[in-house]
């Protein structure tokens, strides 16, 4: 069955909201993940500061950083940096790299820097992104500008 669930934001109690859709995301057992890179490498919302590759929980509430903020005004999520909420809902790291197959794309001039750290980079959580050099199945799409700083 193919169905869209949506992650309640605003619910009384965020984190019965986690624990009710990692159950339902371990149910729905998904073969495929389409995410994007932040600015700052976060995968979902896992900010440097927040990020664990080894992660027991399947999602979490986590504080969301400047540079994470910044770009969900940029992209117009939010009208403002004031209007985007200080934490978030997210996925954690594991439960993203247990899907086998991840598409990731990184379009933009603002995220050049970040497109070479992710692939330079030793691998860390001073660059969350980094850990998709270690997955089997991970398509990594850039444009021009997003790989104008990339040696190779």
């Amino acid at each position: 069955m193919k169905e869209f669930s949506a992650i309640d934001g605003t619910a009384p109690d965020p984190l019965q909201v986690c624990r009710n859709y990692a159950e339902k995301l371990r149910s729905a057992d998904p073969q495929l993940c389409l995410l994007g890179v932040g600015e700052n490498g976060h995968l979902a919302f896992n900010d440097p500061a927040e990020a664990d590759f080894n992660d027991p929980l399947d999602m979490k509430i986590v504080n969301s950083d400047t540079v994470c903020r910044q770009q969900q005004a940029a992209e117009g999520w939010f009208t403002t940096y004031q209007d985007v909420p200080e934490r978030a809902m997210t996925l954690t790291i594991p439960t993203l790299l247990r899907v086998p197959k991840l598409i990731a794309t990184v379009p933009g001039p603002r995220k050049a820097n970040i497109s070479r750290r992710a692939l330079e980079e030793p691998i860390s959580t001073d660059c969350p992104a980094t850990i998709l050099r270690t997955h089997p199945n991970v398509t990594l799409y850039l444009d021009m500008d997003s790989a104008s700083e990339l040696d190779k």
